[in-house]
């Protein structure tokens, strides 16, 4: 009689009763080791695609017209929310910040190019934007004449005017290029720095349309 420890078994007994070949199981072991493989490649993938989009950066889109004709509806762009880590805002910039808390609309977020910096004065003359008293030259905005849309908020200047305004510490006086149909700083107020997202620096879409802002 042979040695029960010797014997290898040549078929495995399945669910049913019904004999599972050694060459099945390998392949029921294979099937679950590759699944399980792709299960944790998928989920670091997400986790990556989280953590980019959390503390690096993240795509967005244009909802409305008034960035044109820098950006259009529907245009794609891509933000850098790591710009002011390491560097300051700049004038010219294009950010996204959340959408202050008076502006109208139900978007969470809005993008605006950033016009006149923390301690600088902005005023409107004759249709022309002037910092510090000096008119600012803005080929972003095409033909389009700037003037403001009212008494301007929430500015360091009393009393309060309706062409002029000296940018608050911690804030940016942001405006869309389509001066004319665009809600920004003449309307809402200065825009607190603690609230921008990051910096539009790359337009991905449409595809014929791809470049640097």
């Amino acid at each position: 009689m042979s040695d029960p420890g010797d014997l290898v078994p040549d078929a495995e007994q399945g669910p049913d009763g019904e004999a599972v070949s050694n060459s099945q199981s390998s392949g029921v072991q294979q099937l679950r080791r590759t699944l399980l493989e792709w299960s944790a490649v998928i989920a670091v993938a997400v986790a990556m695609s989280l953590l980019i989009r959390m503390f690096l950066a993240q795509a967005y889109y244009i909802p409305s017209s008034s960035m044109e004709e820098t950006l259009h509806k529907n245009d794609r762009v891509l933000v850098n929310k790591l710009s002011y880590r390491f560097g300051d805002i700049q004038r010219g910039d294009v950010i996204v910040f959340a959408k202050p808390d008076d502006a109208p609309g139900n978007v969470n977020d809005f993008i605006k190019r950033v016009i006149a910096l923390p301690g600088e004065t902005i005023s409107f003359s004759s249709g022309q934007v002037l910092i510090d008293g000096e008119a600012l030259d803005e080929p972003y905005a095409g033909r389009h004449s700037t003037f403001a849309s009212g008494r301007l908020m929430d500015c360091a200047n009393e009393p309060a005017s309706a062409d002029y305004c000296l940018v608050p510490e911690g804030t940016v006086f942001v405006m869309g290029d389509n001066r004319g149909g665009s809600t920004d700083s003449r309307a809402f107020g200065p825009v607190e720095t603690d609230s921008i997202v990051g910096r539009a620096f790359v337009k991905l879409w449409p595809l014929g349309d791809v470049g640097f802002l």
